[in-house]
């Protein structure tokens, strides 16, 4: 396992009327074809609730604010042959009051508001644990 394993990254978790944002997964991204909210890498001398915000906005094109930590999740996944792949402690994040127009920025292949019950009921092929960030930030 490499020494830069593992990664921090940030989710940008937003919820309005009923409905919260997805990204579907680019073609050339871990995850690949999965809805699941915008994020990325917290780069250094960054907070995580700042690259939630900064990885919103890069991925939907929409600014809001970071409110709270919701929760801590790993990501790891490894090759056929059990190399890592990739190992992530992903903070998902609250964020509140969307601002601007809704589009698919940077390297995110679709973003959509979607049905809170239709994420629950899992109308969409999801990325592991979507669901249970979302149970996490309706209880707040």
């Amino acid at each position: 396992m490499g020494a830069d394993w593992p990664r921090l990254g940030a989710l940008a978790v937003v919820i309005d009327a009923g409905r919260v944002l997805l990204a579907l997964r680019g073609a050339d991204k871990p995850n690949a074809g999965l809805w699941g909210y915008p994020g990325g890498h917290v780069e250094p001398g960054e907070t995580a609730h700042a690259a939630a915000a900064r990885e919103l906005l890069e991925e939907t094109c929409l600014a809001a604010t970071p409110a709270e930590t919701l929760m801590h999740l790993d990501a790891i996944a490894f090759d056929p042959g059990g190399a890592l792949l990739y190992h992530y402690l992903l903070v998902a994040v609250r964020c509140r009051d969307p601002q601007g127009v809704l589009a698919a920025c940077d390297d995110a292949a679709e973003v959509r508001w979607v049905a809170i019950e239709d994420v629950l009921a899992g109308a969409l092929p999801l990325i592991k644990d979507v669901d249970t960030v979302l149970k996490q930030a309706l209880r707040g």
